[in-house]
């Protein structure tokens, strides 16, 4: 994807075709074997590294005058410290591999138009001490360009994390397979969540169809004609979803005795359906095939005399450190059964939106993405009194 931006991008495929090298790491732009001198009067070579914004897969005007290097600190012919370009000096891991040292400040009045006209700018700045005592030393290289190590999971690159400071965190997500069983209310958006992850592969298990009631409990704004063709809901969030990222597989079938030995390499699942005997069997296999898992629940009642909405959600999470809490936090009854709190039909698109917020920071806190103090495998948040009650610590 590296070369690939860089040709569809003037100011990145100027600078590569003017003998720089540049590379997309981690979704920052980094320039490779900037000379400077340093304190000793030495010509060293060091990486200058910057943000990188995108639109899609076009570069847009920087977002930030400064920039990240990776060398010493950068002097004058003489040795002298260059002061004036310096803003922080500490060591700044931005990604794996890639260690800045110190950062740089130089604003233009109007900011820079684009990344070759920041970049270039900085290497005259740092250069040129350097080619004041080996005029050869040059940042165009002209070195072989390289075809792009690995592939990326998204369709564009995720400027989201370099530009939040996160990359390191969330390659911690970077996992070969997940399951979401089910697509309805909740489960969409949990899938409009992992989406958003580099997650290798999301398989969808659903064997209905999408219809008109699922359009108002579920991320996105289906067309009339959408509904129309009665898509089943695999193949329809699919159809959004790879817009924005590769390896989504739907399966327009449910989970049962038949199917359920596809969840046994799956590094994570997401079960989002209504109890019954396929949920039992699921959550007894799960656990044979020493998968982690979280099961979501939502019980929502109906108060006659000041027509509002109460109830609970539920978010209930089995990993290796704690499995056996889970068959007692959670019914296996059908939607027919009275007694099951988590069984009325009643569903609303903020709170399916919010039990899958729920259920996804936890799947987050399992792989190390959020600090997690309390390791709790129970929660369930009451509405009326907006409560979060947590259970089945470790």
């Amino acid at each position: 994807m590296s070369q690939r931006l860089i040709n569809l991008n003037p100011d990145l495929k100027k600078m590569r075709d003017e003998g720089f090298e540049i590379a997309i790491v981690s979704n920052f732009l980094v320039m490779r074997n900037v000379p400077y001198v340093n304190s000793k009067q030495e010509v060293k070579l060091a990486d200058l590294v910057s943000e990188l914004t995108l639109a899609g897969d076009k570069t847009t005007k920087p977002s930030t005058h400064v920039v990240h290097f990776t060398g010493e600190h950068p002097c004058d012919k003489n040795g002298a410290p260059l002061t004036k370009i310096v803003n922080a000096t500490s060591e700044n891991r931005l990604a794996e591999g890639l260690i800045a040292r110190h950062s740089f400040s130089s604003k233009p009045k109007e900011g820079y138009s684009d990344y070759y006209t920041k970049m270039t700018a900085y290497v005259a700045m740092i250069s040129s001490p350097a080619q004041a005592i080996e005029p050869k030393a040059d940042a165009r290289t002209f070195a072989p360009v390289e075809a792009d190590a690995e592939e990326s999971v998204f369709n564009y690159i995720d400027t989201a994390s370099s530009r939040a400071g996160i990359v390191k965190a969330t390659k911690k997500l970077e996992l070969q397979k997940i399951a979401i069983v089910g697509v309805g209310g909740t489960g969409s958006y949990i899938l409009d969540f992992v989406a958003k992850t580099p997650v290798k592969e999301i398989h969808l298990y659903d064997a209905d169809e999408f219809l008109s009631h699922n359009a108002f409990r579920a991320p996105g704004a289906p067309t009339l004609e959408d509904l129309r063709k009665k898509p089943k809901k695999v193949e329809y969030f699919k159809a959004i979803y790879e817009h924005m990222h590769k390896g989504i597989v739907a399966h327009g079938y449910d989970i049962d005795h038949s199917t359920i030995d596809e969840l046994r390499d799956m590094d994570f699942v997401f079960l989002s359906i209504h109890g019954g005997n396929e949920k039992e069997l699921i959550f007894k296999k799960l656990e044979e095939f020493g998968v982690p898992f979280v099961d979501v629940g939502m019980g929502l009642y109906f108060v006659e005399e000041s027509c509002t909405l109460g109830g609970v959600l539920r978010v209930t999470i089995s990993t290796d450190y704690k499995r056996e809490h889970a068959k007692n936090r959670v019914s296996f009854s059908g939607e027919g059964d009275r007694n099951n709190e988590y069984a009325r039909n009643i569903q609303v698109a903020d709170l399916n939106a919010l039990n899958a917020t729920y259920a996804v920071i936890k799947w987050k806190k399992i792989f190390g993405f959020y600090l997690d103090l309390e390791k709790e495998h129970s929660s369930v948040y009451t509405l009326d009194g907006n409560k979060i009650d947590n259970d089945d610590k470790p």
